[in-house]
């Protein structure tokens, strides 16, 4: 296991579209373990394979109950609940947005043996899940962004 750079904003790799995962082998394995240990190295809630340079659908987020690992995810329900507050990425250290997301979110993925799995979110597993997605997609929050936020109001 490693840790792996982190690309940052700017670099043209994370407003990419990333290609789906067709072999589940141990290179596979590999890089979702050196994703999770780099997500948890730099403190964050949730990793996508372009952050790491990579365009494939893959995400690892642990919002501090149990590492889910998706691969080739879809979002396949919402809510119409949803929740504003602030979110940051790993790729944009010290940048923080005011950014609408569902409440509850289901999303559609495999699992590093290439089985289908369903798995529900709610609240910051479910901003989770739309963030780290959203990075598949070569979207960054800050285009979903309301406003961004001061450093005197995260403090507050």
């Amino acid at each position: 296991m490693a840790i792996r750079n982190i690309v940052k904003f700017g670099d043209e790799v994370l407003n990419k579209k990333c290609r789906p995962v067709e072999k589940f082998d141990h290179k596979l394995a590999v890089l979702l373990n050196d994703m999770a240990d780099t997500m948890y190295d730099s403190n964050g809630v949730g990793l996508a394979a372009p952050q790491v340079g990579i365009l494939r659908r893959i995400v690892v987020i642990d919002v501090g109950d149990e590492l889910i690992e998706l691969i080739n995810p879809e979002i396949i329900e919402t809510s119409q609940e949803t929740q504003n507050g602030a979110e940051g990425c790993l790729s944009q250290p010290g940048q923080y947005g005011l950014v609408e997301r569902p409440m509850r979110v289901k999303v559609r993925a495999q699992n590093r043996h290439g089985k289908w799995f369903e798995k529900e979110g709610e609240e910051l597993l479910a901003r989770a899940f739309c963030h780290e997605l959203d990075h598949l997609e070569g979207v960054l929050f800050t285009s979903r962004a309301s406003r961004m936020l001061s450093p005197e109001e995260l403090e507050g």
